[in-house]
């Protein structure tokens, strides 16, 4: 296998565990906040703090590219974009194809997990290369 498909399948990886290490943080912060707060109210607080973990994982450990608030600020986009996606995704499978109400997510989330990722790179990709020709630019300078 070459060095850059098993980085690829690495990044992949990494993406797949953060994933699921944000779906138990979440879901065990919705948890604890519910004890103390209205559903709706918790479920908002375990999201938002669930799409910063989400830019912070993706950005220093799935692509590793640096963090930076246009990063920040531009990231829940992709959420935006998923949730947008994925809801019109599940209309169709439930009211065209006839798939059951309860099935039709588990298919949503398996389509949306690429999407996810490559919506993750491009962001994250995008926001970070201002801040990597700004560095550049300055050691450049330096060296002169």
């Amino acid at each position: 296998m070459g060095s850059e498909a098993y980085a690829r399948r690495k990044r992949w990886l990494r993406f797949l565990l953060g994933g699921g290490v944000n779906t138990a943080f979440t879901y065990a912060l919705y948890l604890a906040l519910n004890t103390i707060l209205a559903y709706q109210l918790a479920y908002f607080i375990a999201y938002a703090l669930g799409v910063v973990f989400a830019y912070w994982f993706n950005a220093a450990v799935v692509f590793r590219v640096p963090l930076s608030w246009k990063g920040l600020c531009s990231y829940p986009v992709v959420y935006l974009v998923h949730y947008l996606v994925s809801a019109f995704l599940l209309g169709g499978l439930v009211e065209l194809a006839g798939i059951v109400e309860s099935l039709a997510p588990l298919v949503v989330a398996l389509v949306m997990v690429p999407v996810t990722y490559v919506m993750s790179k491009f962001v994250l990709e995008w926001t970070s290369h201002q801040k990597v020709d700004q560095l550049q630019e300055r050691v450049e300078r330096n060296d002169a």
